[in-house]
């Protein structure tokens, strides 16, 4: 595909350049570049990104992909509008809701495509990657007050992984990978994290909803589970949500303080929500 001109887009924590590329015939793309080196793995999310195609979602859609003088590319349908998280918390409450139970919605769809057969066990995969973090939080020099209540409910409710079924995941789905069209349509961006795992990790990320629109978040849950979300559902994503807490200040480490701050700050924010881990339904869940 041929472009008369290529707009930096200049957001997001991927790795990828990203540009408003505009087609001979005046139509927009978000074009997406990164190194030769990614080729196999960029295939793989382009991939998976077609597989979503015949659920008719408010996305994305992939367009072409291929390697060319810029590097390795992929081009996508342009979305005219602006970024949820900016504009959401502007809305009602019962407007925050809508939007937020048919993001949940739209999520129960993208988990209806399931995990390959040959997928590792998610005991044993997510097991691993828990362990991993405990012991980054212990080499960072930098603790976050209140860490060691992650540390304790990881131990304490290990057991809820076991047996946990995989299905398709977007990989970063919360309120800062979605927009508002110009009609004020929900749309979901950014699959350059597409992964299998536990459906129920997906929701791991809801921290940032919560912040921005709490509303939103109770939404999405509730669109997730038809207004019934189950008691095991949330003991289980206080789980994961403490393994994310517990990594999320190493992580920002090579960023900066500011990123530092902003992860120290949601940790009291998370600590708070549920009690210093003492309850597993966030103060911030309205049904």
């Amino acid at each position: 595909m041929q472009f008369l001109s290529k707009t930096l887009i200049d957001k997001g924590w991927s790795g990828d350049k990203k540009y408003m590329a505009v087609a001979e015939n005046g139509e927009k793309f978000l074009y997406r570049v990164s190194g030769e080196e990614t080729y196999s793995v960029k295939k793989a999310e382009y991939e998976m990104m077609k597989r979503l195609e015949p659920l008719l979602l408010p996305m994305c859609l992939p367009v072409e992909f291929g390697k060319n003088e810029d590097g390795v590319y992929s081009v996508q349908t342009w979305i005219e509008g602006r970024d949820a998280e900016e504009v959401v918390p502007t809305y009602s409450k019962e407007e925050q809701y809508r939007l937020g139970y048919e993001s949940g919605e739209i999520l129960q769809k993208i988990h209806s495509i399931p995990a390959p057969s040959t997928q590792e066990d998610w005991e044993t995969r997510f097991g691993r990657k828990m362990d991993r973090k405990i012991e980054g939080y212990f080499a960072c020099p930098i603790k976050a007050e209140g860490g060691d209540k992650f540390i304790e409910y990881i131990n304490g409710h290990r057991h809820l992984i076991k047996n946990r079924p995989q299905t398709f995941q977007h990989g970063d789905y919360h309120i800062g990978n979605m927009m508002i069209d110009n009609a004020g349509k929900l749309f979901v961006i950014d699959f350059n994290r597409v992964d299998f795992g536990d459906p129920w990790e997906e929701f791991n990320r809801i921290v940032w909803c919560a912040q921005k629109a709490p509303f939103f978040a109770s939404g999405m849950l509730d669109g997730y589970f038809a207004g019934e979300v189950p008691m095991e559902f949330f003991e289980t994503l206080a789980l994961y949500i403490s393994s994310n807490a517990l990594s999320s200040v190493y992580w920002a480490v090579p960023f900066g303080e500011k990123e530092i701050s902003v992860m120290l700050n949601q940790v009291k924010d998370i600590l708070s929500w549920y009690d210093n881990m003492n309850s597993c339904v966030p103060s911030w869940y309205k049904k």
